[in-house]
């Protein structure tokens, strides 16, 4: 009952997008995670699971208690989740057009009253301020740059937060980098997704913690694995994220050093992951493993 309960609600919220929903909950339901708050020195970061595998997020500074909601697709939780942390929200941070990331945001303005919406992308809903790469802006007392990653889709973003005195960064990265994976390039070429993972991401500093789109990590895994089963970083992060998993708890936050490891899309230099996939250069190679990604089943 309370799948066709979820499968109505999601006629209602997505129309036309409906399809690959549906089929997602009817080939093997499964729940998502519980709410996870992550604490650093002048900043929290809430961790709102959404749908059936998308993550929102509360950006909040400490100092002033203003906060951004990141992709807020189910508005009333960033709703509920403000209400319960007692501050104020002034932005959205969006980081691309797919409803799965921006369908909220037209309600949750209509929730929550005037806030600024922040994207790079005309066909983001209740866009207030399109933003290009290099861009910086605050919230609170937090600094946020936007990375441009175009490739998943034409005008993508990343948030990079930092602080004056927080010595730990962070990046919201959408679905451009996931958790041991990317994005596939509905948009653009492995020449975009290389840029983006390899010449703006992956310069970032080494302990950036990682926030991105979906709770995709086990699946990604099981491809790292096949793409360098000798590599023990991979196995040790699937054993860690399938354990996470079956206690119905987040896989996130990853770190730049971690993705380096155990991400073959981050790994297009390395020579095993080059011969894995017949990959001539690092762009051929990136464009060579998302194909296998796109056709690889995992089998036990």
């Amino acid at each position: 009952m309370h799948r066709v309960v979820r499968l109505l609600a999601l006629i209602k919220f997505s129309g036309n997008n409906l399809k690959q929903s549906v089929t997602k909950n009817w080939s093997g339901f499964r729940y998502h995670s519980s709410q996870s708050l992550i604490k650093e020195r002048d900043m929290k970061i809430r961790i709102i699971p959404a749908l059936d595998d998308n993550y929102m997020y509360l950006l909040i500074d400490e100092q002033t208690k203003q906060c951004a909601a990141v992709d807020p697709v189910e508005p009333k939780k960033i709703q509920t989740a403000v209400q319960e942390e007692n501050v104020k929200l002034t932005s959205v941070l969006t980081t691309h057009h797919h409803w799965d990331h921006a369908g909220g945001n037209e309600q949750l303005v209509d929730l929550m009253g005037k806030v600024n919406v922040y994207g790079g992308d005309d066909r983001i809903g209740a866009l207030t301020h399109k933003v290009k790469h290099g861009e910086n802006f605050k919230i609170g007392e937090l600094d946020i740059k936007c990375l441009s990653t175009p490739c998943h889709t034409s005008g993508h973003i990343c948030y990079f937060v930092t602080s004056s005195t927080n010595q730990q960064p962070a990046v919201f990265t959408g679905d451009t980098l996931f958790v041991a994976g990317c994005g596939k390039f509905f948009e653009g070429t492995p020449e975009q997704m290389h840029h983006a993972l390899i010449e703006v991401l992956s310069i970032l500093p080494s302990n950036t913690t990682v926030y991105c789109g979906h709770e995709y990590t086990v699946s990604n895994l099981r491809f790292a694995s096949h793409i360098e089963p000798d590599n023990p970083d991979v196995q040790n992060k699937l054993d860690w994220s399938m354990k996470q998993r079956s206690d119905r708890k987040v896989t996130i936050p990853s770190t730049i050093q971690g993705e380096l490891t155990f991400n073959p899309f981050m790994r297009v230099s390395v020579a095993s992951v080059q011969n894995k996939v017949g990959g001539k250069d690092e762009v051929d190679t990136m464009g060579k493993l998302r194909e296998a990604k796109n056709r690889f089943k995992y089998v036990p």
